[in-house]
């Protein structure tokens, strides 16, 4: 089974760039699905590539780096096929949900001048 790398890409990059970039860099058209909203100059979007072997992660890495990639995802045991906008939204999010998140600075305050554990009455 084929293993899907997946990248959210800002809003303003190019996502024509990233196809013929794709296309130059080995990938069919077969190999790719980039998914676009009716306002994709509005928000982010998303594309897709099936791999095979490392060097091809390893390219497809590349070529999301020099366009604009927010966060990379990889999908193993998924095809290319089976890689709908749905599927493929549904398993980003549960890997965001499971993400441990960085937690704010806490600030811990020590004891200073006054009551504690010792006062007698």
């Amino acid at each position: 089974m084929s293993t899907i790398i997946t990248g959210v890409f800002q809003k303003h990059s190019d996502y024509k760039r990233l196809e013929i970039e794709l296309e130059m860099a080995g990938f069919g058209d077969e190999d790719y699905i980039v998914y676009i909203t009716e306002h994709h100059h509005d928000s982010p979007y998303i594309a897709s590539v099936q791999i095979s072997e490392y060097t091809q992660e390893n390219l497809a890495r590349k070529v999301f780096a020099e366009n604009s990639v927010l966060k990379i995802y990889l999908f193993e045991n998924m095809s290319i096929s089976q890689a709908s906008y749905a599927t493929v939204k549904k398993y980003i999010d549960a890997k965001n949900k499971s993400e441990i998140h960085a937690s704010p600075e806490f600030k811990f305050k020590g004891a200073t001048e006054g009551m504690d554990s010792e006062v007698k009455f």
